[in-house]
């Protein structure tokens, strides 16, 4: 990251939009929005090979301060990582072929209060020794 570069991004994005980026990604971007999903995520893009690095033009910006990478759901995981050229929004095979029977994408919620925990319902097979205790009189 360049000191002319950080400083165009500051110009183009403004202060509280290039701190927030550098807060959260570590570096000031600039591009144009393609798009959102259910959670709140922004996605971005930016085709000019001289500011960008190949390969890093595409990303995402978190709604939640604790992100992580199940937050992206998979029609834009494909988009990101170049598996599909349109965004979901534009792409005719991700609005068609999505049949309409298929469950809502869900984050993983594992270690988070939402996690699923398992319960027993059958009667152990050890018990565990309790001692009888016999009054003294």
């Amino acid at each position: 990251m360049s000191l002319f570069r950080t400083l165009r991004n500051l110009q183009r994005e403004g202060l509280k939009t290039w701190w927030r980026q550098l807060q959260y990604i570590g570096d000031a971007k600039s591009g144009t929005f393609v798009g959102a999903d259910q959670f709140g995520n922004k996605y971005y893009e930016n085709r000019n090979g001289e500011e960008e690095v190949p390969g890093r033009h595409r990303w995402v910006d978190f709604a939640q301060h604790d992100y992580n990478a199940t937050q992206v759901p998979p029609e834009w995981h494909s988009w990101i990582h170049h598996i599909r050229a349109d965004p979901p929004a534009a792409d005719p095979v991700v609005q068609n072929l999505t049949p309409p029977w298929q469950a809502p994408y869900v984050e993983n919620l594992t270690g988070t209060r939402g996690a699923y925990k398992s319960y027993n319902t059958v009667k152990p097979k050890i018990s565990a020794w309790e001692p009888k205790v016999a009054s003294r009189s």
